[in-house]
């Protein structure tokens, strides 16, 4: 073990697409920082930000029903669907900002134009999607959107979902042409090439093993560094833990009293991908459905165009699973050694009051392929065994903490930030919108952590992300303005983007 620990202003832990997020703005903000990164694996975006590891579906609740729920009287709450758009437009604008300041190139590597659909079968679904696509179409971030109940539209809008379907079914659609395709991973690479480009350093096959307060209130954080076997010492002021499923075992060594009494639940993925060119090429869009009746939010089925490598493909999914690691990468022992004193009754009392979710997780393990073949042609009758294949996705860790909604050890579907009273450590923990929605969470860290250095940030910040401190849909004319300018940047407008 190195004795003399290396003192460094910030740790980020994790080469994912918060930590690349986070890195890329205080490098902006704070150029004379210096910013150590660990990394367990040998490069970054390796885990949920891989973009095999999840949707990339840009989450801006165009197409997800989960973000738009019904109320008791029958009217649409689009609130969360409002917060969700509104903070993927920040995360929209610094990326643009970075490839205006040519410290990223190509966005079509990471980010393209795609419309976003929303589908549903059987009359009170039919006129819930109308209700909804009412209550949006009125709201500036949804200016667009169509709907249709007429089966012949629907056939120029998805010919491969339509094509040898019952005539007899009520069915409906909605579509958005301003939707995206994100590829985290690329963009996680991309932030990472530019971080190591501007000497912040990069670990990689580094892992941490412990994280505890020093003395004098900083942070040690002890690493073992995997290729030369040795256990090396650093110390910064700030410290953000932003390892996906990873991140929980490391806030419990911190010890803060925030990260008491929250615990993880681990659910894996899979998704069948399309090995067939003819059948890609009919489809373009990204396809949500509604979850079953008792299905979790996170396994809403979903047909998506996906742009991987610069090649276009088709998933179908997802399908879950169980596994007790936390990252794909983890260990098996990664639940067990999750629950401490503190978390126990939360635990114990999620598993009770989730027995439903652990019946159906258990039932989407014991699915065969032909089974997964039938849940596909729900969307696409047509769909042959031989032209899909089986990808396992990400494994994500769901937050369980207690809430005064929902009691002792309720499970949340979302992303969450935890952060020492004094500012000085911050986890992220959760899954979906997460990545879409980074540089919200990170505007959220500076207020918690850095709120001394937010006056003289704050025009830099407006530099990056204009709409920094105003609500975009009580500003249409504003938001009109980014929307068309991000487009332009990022490549997202006319068919130029399309052709690239």
């Amino acid at each position: 073990m190195s004795n003399m620990p290396k003192e460094t202003d910030v740790i980020l832990i994790g080469a994912g697409v918060m930590s690349a997020t986070l890195g890329s703005l205080l490098k902006e903000l704070a150029p004379d920082w210096k910013i150590t990164v660990f990394e367990k694996l040998d490069k970054a975006g390796e885990e949920s930000s891989n973009e095999w590891n999840n949707a990339g579906t840009g989450h801006s609740a165009l197409c997800e029903l989960n973000y738009t729920s019904e109320k008791p009287d029958g009217s649409i709450d689009c609130n969360k669907a409002i917060k969700v758009n509104e903070q993927f437009q920040l995360s929209r604008q610094f990326w643009s900002h970075l490839v205006d300041s040519k410290l990223i190139s190509n966005p079509q590597d990471f980010i393209m134009p795609l419309p976003h659909m929303s589908l549903v079968q059987g009359e009170d679904n039919v006129t819930y999607l109308k209700k909804r696509f009412e209550a949006l179409s009125k709201n500036p971030l949804f200016q667009g959107m169509e709907f249709s109940d007429d089966p012949e539209k629907l056939k120029e809008w998805i010919p491969l979902i339509m094509e040898g379907r019952k005539s007899n079914e009520a069915i409906a659609a909605t579509k958005i042409d301003s939707g995206t395709d994100v590829n985290f991973g690329a963009l996680t690479r991309k932030l990472f090439d530019h971080l190591q480009s501007e000497n912040i350093e990069v670990n990689y096959k580094h892992s941490v093993e412990d994280i505890k307060r020093t003395s004098e209130g900083k942070w040690e954080v002890k690493v073992h560094d995997i290729d030369g076997g040795k256990i090396e010492c650093h110390t910064a002021k700030f410290v953000f833990i932003g390892g996906g499923g990873g991140s929980l075992p490391l806030l419990q060594k911190t010890g803060i009293p925030e990260s008491k009494h929250f615990g993880g639940f681990p659910v894996s993925g899979l998704f069948m991908v399309c090995n067939n060119p003819e059948v890609v090429a009919q489809h373009d869009g990204k396809v949500y459905g509604k979850a079953k009746v008792g299905a979790p939010p996170m396994s809403v089925p979903h047909l998506d165009t996906r742009y991987i490598d610069n090649k276009k493909t088709l998933l179908f999914g997802p399908f879950a699973g169980f596994s007790p690691k936390f990252l794909k990468t983890g260990s098996m022992f990664d639940l067990l050694t999750s629950v401490k004193p503190d978390n126990l009754l939360t635990m114990l009392s999620a598993g009770a009051k989730e027995m439903s979710l652990t019946k159906y997780l258990i039932q989407q393990v014991m699915l065969s392929n032909e089974k997964r073949m039938e849940e596909i042609r729900e969307f696409i009758p047509n769909a042959k065994s031989e032209d899909w294949d089986i990808v396992t996705a990400g494994q994500r860790v769901q937050v369980i903490k207690d809430t005064e909604a929902g009691g002792k050890g309720t499970l949340q579907f979302g992303t969450e930030l935890i952060s020492s009273a004094d500012g000085s450590i911050a986890a992220l923990l959760g899954a979906s919108p997460g990545a879409s929605t980074a540089v919200h969470v990170m505007l959220e860290i500076f207020q918690r952590c850095f709120p001394q250095h937010l006056k003289e940030w704050e025009p830099k910040i407006k530099e990056m992300i204009p709409s920094y401190g105003e609500s975009l849909v009580d500003n249409p004319e504003l938001f009109e303005e980014i929307h068309a300018s991000t487009a332009k940047t990022l490549g997202l407008s006319g068919k130029e983007a399309v052709s690239s």
